[in-house]
């Protein structure tokens, strides 16, 4: 694919302190794309306080198609997946977290299952990874479960893994989407309170190789029961009109 060709695909990479996962991801990301299509990767610093600018300064010199974003102070997940999503030159984006942990080679089974979708769903459909064998240890295994059956009841999404950092939508449907603080979490809910529909694609998760994980379990819990009680009041007071156009 020419690096100069307008982008099918732009990839969003949210980070925070992942110095030494930035190039190993990067190198998988282009393996897998390279030949497939023409796409960009969006990284977007979120006030990291350790060595990621450098690595992001030298991954600039070594792939043209990278796009590097920082916010100088951190502002949270979400806010870092919306300013890469907003920069974003293709109408198709994909979000990976920059852990390592995201296997880049989903990437193409995501966009065939949005393709293979009829024409006329296409711009309100969201393919979501399901990471069915977790990779992490069984405190943070037992936190997801917990916070993904409470979730699915509470709103009935029907999305088995909402937690995970593998997503591909179109990005005209992220911007019609309310954002607020740890909003990533909660997509699918928001997409289908759009008139929009979900669907889930298997994925791969690994174990975290190198650096550690930004968030523990009690604290995500406390936020995100918040949050959940916030999106319950979104839904129930949302209403999509059927409109008919007057001859």
């Amino acid at each position: 694919m020419s690096e100069t060709e307008a982008p099918e695909l732009s990839v969003v990479v949210p980070v925070r302190n992942e110095a030494d996962n930035i190039l190993p991801l990067l190198r998988e990301i282009h393996v897998v794309l390279k030949n497939r299509m023409a796409f960009e990767v969006i990284y977007v610093d979120d006030g990291s306080t350790d060595a990621t600018p450098e690595r992001l300064k030298e991954a600039r010199r070594l792939y043209s198609r990278l796009v590097v974003l920082r916010h100088r102070t951190g502002c949270g997940q979400s806010r870092a997946v919306a300013t890469g999503i907003r920069a974003a030159r293709a109408p198709l984006v994909a979000t990976l977290d920059g852990d390592g942990q995201n296997d880049p080679a989903d990437l193409p089974a995501l966009v065939e299952a949005w393709r293979a979708a009829d024409e006329a769903v296409r711009p309100g459909l969201m393919i979501t990874g399901w990471r069915a064998a977790r990779r992490d240890d069984p405190l943070r295994r037992l936190s997801s479960l917990v916070a993904n059956r409470v979730r699915s009841a509470l709103l009935g999404d029907g999305i088995p893994d909402s937690g995970s950092g593998v997503k591909l939508l179109p990005r005209a449907l992220f911007l019609d989407l309310p954002y607020f603080d740890h909003m990533h979490r909660f997509m699918a809910a928001l997409v289908i309170r759009a008139g929009g529909r979900v669907e889930t694609v298997r994925v791969n998760h690994r174990p975290r190789e190198r650096g550690q994980s930004k968030y523990g379990m009690w604290d995500r819990l406390w936020v995100g029961l918040v949050d959940l009680l916030g999106v319950m009041w979104l839904i129930r007071r949302s209403s999509r009109p059927v409109i008919e156009t007057v001859e």
